[in-house]
């Protein structure tokens, strides 16, 4: 099937694609939650307040398998903020060991395979103290052919690194040019970067605000907005209804690129019951939280 035009990737919320001819197929899950009633943190389209969230997630679902409920990849939440054009992103490392409730202390992407996509949005709002409006979840082969259709976005890459299965010949530092196979090969390469899951984190937020940077190009183009949003009813499963999805293109392409923001939860590592993971920085998590929460702005990580 031909993808046409993309308005989203992994870590911004709504995946456009365009019918063909074929039956149309699933290839992303857009999900509302209800944990901000929960908690009393939340704020959605639906309610007319300002700042959307989106928490993104990678799945790693092979095929045949429900990528409602395997374990989670990459992980952000995204913050826009219709009013002033500000975005900001809260990365989130996958292997951060963290409480996820009624279960116990496990990974946090393991919420999702526990849980499906209202446990991970609970727990990561348990975590950071921001209730998602939204989950978005895709796999890696959709987030290629989305940037493909877009692309190429621009990444600027402070550090080079290499991996020798994804990517043997690396990627130099400085301004790069990325298409879908590179786009998701930099987003996802982490044993060979020196910050591992935290470096990493921070690759997906420089290849998100690419994304956002190149969707903002195309914003004018006449039908890019409504035949994406058409498009998302087609190709994603959702129960959000068109007027939230139009208003989710609208907010990510009037994105201010002056105003863009990210940080990551760092911490350290630990072995727990004989596996490696991170030990986040709740209190880092909780203020980059509270920083953001009304504004979708964050003054320092």
């Amino acid at each position: 099937m031909k993808v046409r035009l993309a308005l989203a990737a992994v870590l911004t919320g709504v995946g456009v694609l365009v019918p063909d001819a074929a039956p149309a197929a699933t290839y992303a899950h857009l999900v509302r939650t209800d944990v901000g009633a929960e908690i009393g943190a939340g704020r959605g389209v639906a309610t007319g307040t300002d700042v959307i969230w989106i928490l993104a997630v990678g799945s790693d679902a092979r095929p045949g398998e429900d990528m409602l409920r395997v374990r989670g990849d990459a992980l952000q939440l995204v913050g826009i903020d219709t009013r002033t054009g500000a975005a900001t992103s809260i990365g989130i490392p996958r292997d951060s060991y963290v409480a996820i409730p009624d279960v116990g202390s496990d990974r946090v992407n393991a919420a999702l395979y526990y849980g499906g996509p209202q446990l991970l949005a609970r727990t990561v709002a348990e975590m950071v103290g921001i209730a998602p409006d939204y989950v978005f979840v895709t796999t890696f082969p959709l987030f290629e052919e989305m940037v493909n259709d877009i692309g190429p976005i621009t990444v600027r890459n402070p550090v080079a690194f290499s991996d020798p299965y994804l990517k043997p010949n690396g990627f130099p530092v400085g301004r790069l040019e990325l298409r879908g196979y590179n786009a998701m090969a930099f987003a996802r390469i982490r044993k060979s970067l020196i910050g591992g899951d935290f470096d990493r984190s921070a690759n997906q937020q420089r290849v998100l605000r690419g994304i956002q940077a190149r969707v903002a190009e195309r914003a004018q183009e006449p039908g890019f907005l409504a035949d994406g949003v058409l498009s998302v009813l087609e190709h994603t499963e959702t129960d959000a209804n068109p007027a939230e999805l139009f208003r989710l293109a609208v907010a990510m392409a009037q994105v201010d690129p002056r105003r863009i923001t990210g940080c990551v939860v760092t911490g350290g590592y630990a072995t727990i019951n004989g596996a490696s993971v991170v030990t986040p920085d709740l209190a880092l998590a909780q203020r980059l939280g509270d920083d953001a929460r009304d504004d979708a702005e964050i003054e320092e990580c």
